[in-house]
Order: structure tokens, then C-alpha cells, then sequence
């Protein structure tokens, strides 16, 4: 079967610099970090002090307060990002309903999660503890579970094509991505809504993250997730959501559709190295990197800019850096390089989904977001990171790779 081409048609979004794409890409634009003291839970006895918390999220302006306490907080995040995404694409009526002319059994839904429902398992955990296992909530499971966002937005507007959730730490988001290009690519499906969401700024994650040392303890917003500068000291754990309608270019044509970008090369592959250190080589970042171009059939002189994984953390951003410098060659230094996890923190399994929706929205809007607050560039991180201040610029082709514990990589390509 001859590929299809596949082109993005939705966006929607809610993360910690805005609740919707026009609000959050135009803080990210401006270099606003969302990033700021946790409220989530009590920290006086917490080193870590700051996260990325979704603001002001209210889940009854999406769903109905009956089906709010029947879904952790990561499920609603995807539904709100799922209504503006679908909304976007103009795939559905007033009521929320799947429109006449869509043939729900070749549409499917690919929405990672890296952790689930964690405040759903530590919030029935303590009520077990205190009343008894017996009396945990019913919905304890179904809210609990990794692929209930990817559930719970298939049966809001009843999409009956595959309907999945990869788990893949960090890179999860970006595998959902990529995964439904290549099934309507490859002819399984003719639309997708894809990508990922993550809620875990919690006690019991905070605090493993914390003691493993992944976790920044700085106490300024502004100078907390600084990818790519020396004074960097850790991630900052983000939440949100980050959702594409992808849909069958012919597809999209026939009903009239708007396209932002098209979307032509996705790969994935495995450090095999360690539990959460990516391998100093860099060779599996490096391949992911050429894998994709090769999926896409472009060369490395194709590319633009490229949408980082940039976490903060010393060794992903050094070794990303050595990955760009294998794959790209003496292109590297020509390359325009961002991350804006400097602006919404880390959203694990969420991240890839966001980073996906601001990768089109660059491209569509010829803008390229800064890597914000980056005033010291470590001079292991030798390339061109957009530093403060974003740029117009005229974006062809952009790339958005994503690096997870257990080695996991995994990167697409969008085109204008």
C-alpha cells in the first residue's frame, strides 16, 4: 500500500502557561514560565519547593460535576484538551458530538499517561488505610489507570478505531504522536487524536523524584528549569495536556478542513543502557534523530529547528547536545534549538503532546520560542538554544524529540 500523507488539524491544550493553544503558545512565545510555588499539597516538610501546576483549571466548565468525581485529574485535562483540539478541527457540534460525514470506526485515540492516576491511588491508599481496603471507591480503578484518559475521550464522542496508551516514561507523548501518523500513514485509520497527559505533582512523587535527584530545590520561578545554562540543578515537575487531531491529507481536503502543518517522519528506539540515565554516547538519541529524517524522507540540511527535550537535568542536556551534533553534523550549528519545558517544567508522559502542539503551532505561526531565562550556556551545550527571547523565523521543518527513563527515544518531524 502507497503511504498517505497526514496533516494536522486540531490542537488543544491546557499546561502550566495557559489553558487553551492561543493562551499557553503566546505566553511561551513571550518567554512567561508557568512555573511556580506548589499548591497542591502542603510543602513545608518538602525541598522541593516549585512545580508547573495548571492554573485555575476548572473541570465543570468541560464535563458535568457528576463525571469530574468519577475522573482523576490527568483524565480531565484530557478532556478539556480533547474539546479544544476537536473543536479546532471542527470535527464536532455544539453538544459535543462526533459531526455527520465521520466514520467513527476509522478514527482512533492515542493518548499516553507515564504515571496515571496517581493522586486517584495515593487519595484511596490514606481512605483505605483509615476506613478500610473495603471501602475505597468503586471508580478506584477506572479512574486510576494509565489508558483511562485515551478511554474517557473515545466514549465523549464516540470514536470506535483503535483506542490506546503507551507508557514510555518521557518520550510516551511523542510515541502516541508518531504511532498514529503511521497508522493513517500506513491506511488503519483515517483521523487520530493523539498525544499525552500527566497529573503527579503530588507527595509520593514529588518525594521519589526528589531522592532520586532529579528535582531542582531552587527557589526562584525564573531560574528554576533552565535547560542548556550551568546553574542548572534539575527538572521541575510539570502537569498538563497536550492533544492533535491528525488526520488522512485527502480526508482533510474533501470536508475543508484547516491544515497547520503536516506531520512526515516519526521513529523511536532504545538506549538499552541504563534505568534512567540516558547513555553518554548518545548514540540511541542520535539514531532516533536520523531515523526520523529517514522516515521522512529529508536530509539533515531539511531541518530548521528542533523542539528539545531539554529537562534541566546535567547529563540529558549534554548528552542531547553530543545526539544533535552526531545526526546533524556541520548542519548542528545552523540549527535553531529551544526548550520550552524552560517555561511549563518536565510533564513526563504529558510532554511530548505539548511540545507536539507548540512544534505546529511554530511552524504554522513562523515563531520560534525561546529557551527562556538561559543566561549561562554550559560550554558542553555548544549550539544555537534560542536564548530569552524568541524569534520570527520561517520554519519548513521542525523536529520534537523526547528522551524517557529506560532508555526510551523517540522523535517526529512536521513540515509546513
Amino acid at each position: 500500500m502507497d503511504k498517505r500523507r497526514v496533516v494536522v488539524t486540531g490542537l488543544g491544550t491546557v499546561n502550566p502557561c495557559g489553558l487553551s493553544v492561543e493562551e499557553s503558545f503566546s505566553n511561551v512565545k513571550n518567554g512567561k514560565v508557568g512555573i511556580g510555588p506548589i499548591t497542591a499539597f502542603q510543602i513545608d516538610d518538602f525541598s522541593v519547593k516549585l512545580a508547573g501546576e495548571v492554573k485555575n483549571f476548572d473541570p465543570l466548565k468541560y464535563m458535568a460535576k457528576k463525571d469530574a468525581r468519577h475522573m482523576d485529574r490527568f483524565t480531565q485535562f484530557a478532556i478539556a484538551a480533547a474539546d479544544e483540539a476537536m473543536t479546532d478541527a471542527g470535527l464536532i457540534d455544539e453538544d459535543k458530538k462526533l459531526i455527520d460525514g465521520i466514520d467513527a470506526k476509522r478514527f482512533g485515540t492515542d493518548i499516553s499517561s507515564g504515571i496515571g492516576g496517581l493522586n486517584t491511588i495515593e487519595e484511596q491508599h490514606i481512605r483505605g488505610l483509615e476506613k478500610g481496603f473495603e471501602r475505597v471507591s468503586p471508580f478506584f480503578i477506572p479512574m486510576s489507570i494509565g489508558n483511562m484518559a485515551a478511554g474517557q475521550v473515545a466514549i465523549r464522542y464516540g470514536l470506535k478505531g483503535e483506542a490506546t496508551c503507551p507508557v514510555a516514561a518521557c518520550a510516551g507523548g511523542t510515541n502516541a504522536v508518531g504511532d498514529s501518523f503511521h497508522l493513517i500513514r500506513d491506511g488503519y485509520e483515517d483521523l487520530m487524536i493523539c498525544g499525552g497527559t500527566e497529573s503527579c505533582i503530588t507527595p509520593l512523587a514529588m518525594g521519589g523524584f526528589s531522592n532520586m535527584g532529579a528535582l531542582t530545590k531552587a527557589d526562584d520561578p525564573n531560574q528554576a528549569s533552565v535547560p542548556f545554562d550551568v546553574k542548572r540543578s534539575g527538572f521541575v515537575m510539570g502537569e498538563g495536556c497536550g492533544l492533535l487531531v491528525l488526520e488522512e491529507y485527502e480526508h482533510a481536503k474533501a470536508r475543508g478542513a484547516h491544515i497547520i502543518c503536516e506531520i512526515r517522519g516519526y521513529a523511536a528506539n532504545c538506549d538499552a543502557y541504563h534505568i534512567t540515565s540516558p547513555d553518554p554516547s548518545a548514540e540511541g538519541a542520535a539514531d532516533v534523530f536520523t531515523l526520523t529524517l529517514e522516515d521522512a524522507g529529508l536530509a539533515p540540511s531539511d531541518v530548521d529547528y528542533i523542539n528539545a527535550h531539554g529537562t534541566s537535568t546535567h547529563i540529558n542536556d549534554v548528552v542531547e547536545t553530543k545526539a544533535i551534533h552526531k545526526a546533524f553534523g556541520d548542519h548542528a550549528s545552523s540549527l535553531k534549538i529551544s526548550s520550552t519545558k524552560s517555561m511549563t517544567g518536565h510533564l513526563l508522559g504529558g510532554a511530548g503532546g505539548v511540545e507536539a502542539v507548540f512544534l505546529a503551532k511554530t511552524i504554522e505561526e513562523g515563531f520560534i520560542p525561546p529557551t527562556a531565562n538561559l543566561t549561562e550556556i554550559d560550554p558542553e551545550c555548544d549550539l544555537d538554544y534560542v536564548p530569552q527571547k524568541g524569534i520570527k523565523s520561517d520554519v519548513r521543518v521542525g523536529m520534537s524529540d523526547s528522551l524517557g527513563f529506560g532508555g526510551h527515544n523517540a522523535c517526529i518531524l512536521m513540515s509546513r
